[in-house]
């Protein structure tokens, strides 16, 4: 028994400890946060949901998406890159030297010294910050998720489980509504080795009046309706599709920099 109390004690401060780390913190620096600006322009970031868009995150979160999908990409750090805009007036000097330097891959400090080198032989560069990590690569992002992306989300679905890819981006990555649609009633519609399971439930299928519907899905032969009807999203698969389109951390924002790629 004289062992008893301490040991409570340790418990209840340790759940405690758990409780305000995991609960408390997250929801004052979310109840707390405010939109911000794009870095190097006036817009502000991120832009509010559409009202299909804020019904289509509660059918994500109730059909359990987030089991299976996460929505925060991760990145390892971010490395710099000189990019020549001008060769100047003596461009062959230019050339020469930059054939002769690494001009990717490079610490802060390296980049200075290499866009030292080049102005001194005339050219004009910029330097370019490139975040790095394996989430990049695969393509689920441009930079790591930051809190800001989840300001709209009520609640925030991070999710922990990757069965399907990283969804931070989709609505950059799979830009059509129809797409989506597809992919929730037929997965290996438009992709073959899709794991995830069909969501049917979210569609009607119907007989074909008078017209087809303009809302009418169009399935490849093998996974049409047989002859005579048609598949027709509810409102529920609709708004779905809308929440994944509004997806779309894609803008360098103060805690997650970097230079976006030229407009063509």
């Amino acid at each position: 028994m004289k062992c008893g109390l301490p040991v409570i004690f340790a418990v209840i401060v340790a759940l405690g400890a758990s409780w305000i780390g995991l609960v408390i913190a997250p929801a004052l620096q979310l109840g707390t946060l405010k939109e911000t600006t794009v870095l190097n322009t006036t817009d502000v970031y991120p832009p509010q949901r559409t009202g299909a868009a804020t019904l289509g995150l509660q059918a994500y979160r109730a059909n359990g998406c987030a089991a299976c999908h996460t929505e925060q990409v991760r990145q390892d750090g971010v490395t710099c890159e000189v990019v020549l805009t001008d060769a100047g007036k003596n461009p062959s000097a230019v050339t020469n030297l930059l054939t002769a330097l690494t001009l990717t891959g490079l610490t802060k400090d390296q980049a200075e010294a290499v866009s030292g080198k080049i102005t001194a032989a005339g050219g004009k560069v910029e330097t370019h910050i490139v975040p790095i990590g394996s989430d990049l690569d695969h393509g689920w992002g441009v930079r790591r998720s930051v809190a800001e992306d989840f300001l709209y989300d009520n609640p925030v679905q991070l999710g922990g489980l990757r069965a399907g890819p990283d969804l931070a981006n989709i609505g950059l990555r799979s830009p059509d509504a129809n797409w989506h649609l597809l992919h929730l009633y037929a997965p290996r519609s438009v992709n073959t080795d899709s794991k995830m399971p069909s969501f049917r439930y979210l569609f009607t299928v119907q007989k074909i009046g008078a017209a087809p519907s303009p809302d009418a899905l169009n399935l490849p032969a093998a996974f049409a309706p047989p002859a005579g009807f048609e598949v027709v999203p509810k409102p529920e698969a609709r708004q779905l599709a809308a929440y994944l389109l509004s997806l779309r951390a894609n803008v360098p924002v103060y805690d997650a920099p970097f230079t976006p790629p030229a407009k063509p």
